[in-house]
């Protein structure tokens, strides 16, 4: 694929030395799309451990009501310690893939520079599992966190709920239904290029057809699996597309960010917009030249460091460390 014109130098070059290998998700039938999950696990399986000191459990915990147990993966610091400031990650993958250890670079790297208590939750994926299933999951994950904070050496005042791509999409659904269900209180929502809008028809939506990662058919293909045929139509629900709240007031405080080159782009602009208005303390970064998981696939840049640094103070400063 051609490279668009606005494209960071520095992305571009890497690019250029490395390109991604193409790989095309809407080819996929549903038993195309378990065997690719399952290359993923083997994998992240086969990954040798990090060489770090943070200590990394599994727990099984109370799902929805009525559903099964969920996995959550916790990161916690070598040293013992009570009223840690907390994180409750929610990872990405378009709602159809994606594991905690996907993220676990950067949950120990949280953990090592925060002093912070990171919990993960593995929940359940589209389209065998299509909404409210994901977003149900990760309240009960939740729930779960806040209830058992100081077991899990968390401040419960200091607890924030971020994610990134389809994770921040649960997210920002999640801290919906947290405030519309009384609770748990959350200090800050970091929603890192979140995917929040099935309709799919902001000017970035329509641009993207062509992407380093998830273009427009991408996108298509991850909403279809999430609602079925109801993408895109009248009754939505925003815990499922959080585009689609009507009233934004009460939330906690955000944290939004997205790249220039993205699908998600514009949405995420709106959201951050309709935040402020609505009386949210909202922090909003728009990093230009970028594609959507710059800062992941290319990690070693100055624009992947500079996003990466941002969101850290971001949580510093909910955390008032």
């Amino acid at each position: 694929m051609a490279f668009h014109p606005n494209l960071d130098p520095d992305l571009r070059a890497a690019l250029e030395n490395a390109p991604f290998p193409a790989f095309d998700v809407t080819a996929l039938d549903a038993e195309e799309l378990a065997g690719h999950r399952a290359q993923i696990h083997a994998m992240l399986a086969a990954t040798p451990p990090a060489e770090t000191e943070v200590r990394i459990e599994d727990r099984r915990v109370p799902g929805p009501d009525g559903e099964p147990d969920i996995r959550v993966r916790v990161y916690r610091p070598a040293q013992d310690g009570a009223g840690r400031p907390g994180l409750y990650w929610i990872h990405g993958g378009g709602m159809i893939v994606g594991m905690p250890e996907v993220d676990e670079a950067a949950m120990i790297e949280y953990v090592e520079r925060l002093g912070v208590v990171v919990v993960s939750v593995d929940y359940r994926l589209a389209p065998e599992h299509p909404h409210p299933a994901p977003v149900e999951d990760c309240y009960a994950g939740l729930l779960w966190t806040a209830k058992n904070a100081e077991e899990l050496g968390i401040d419960p005042a200091r607890l924030a709920v971020g994610g990134a791509s389809a994770g921040g999409g649960l997210a920002a659904g999640t801290v919906l239904l947290a405030r519309d269900r009384g609770g748990p209180e959350v200090v800050l929502q970091l929603l890192i290029c979140p995917m929040l809008d099935d309709r799919n028809t902001t000017p970035s939506s329509l641009e993207f057809t062509e992407a380093v990662v998830w273009d427009r058919a991408a996108n298509l293909y991850g909403w279809s699996a999430l609602l079925g045929d109801r993408a895109g139509g009248p009754d939505v629900p925003a815990y499922a597309a959080p585009a689609r709240a009507e009233d934004l007031s009460g939330l906690p405080p955000a944290f939004v960010d997205v790249g220039e080159l993205e699908v998600f782009r514009d949405e995420d602009i709106d959201y951050a917009q309709r935040l402020a208005r609505a009386g949210v303390s909202t922090e909003f970064h728009l990093y230009p030249g970028a594609f959507h998981g710059f800062d992941v696939m290319v990690p070693d840049t100055p624009l992947s460091r500079r996003a990466r640094e941002t969101r850290l103070a971001a949580l510093r400063r909910a955390y008032r460390l």
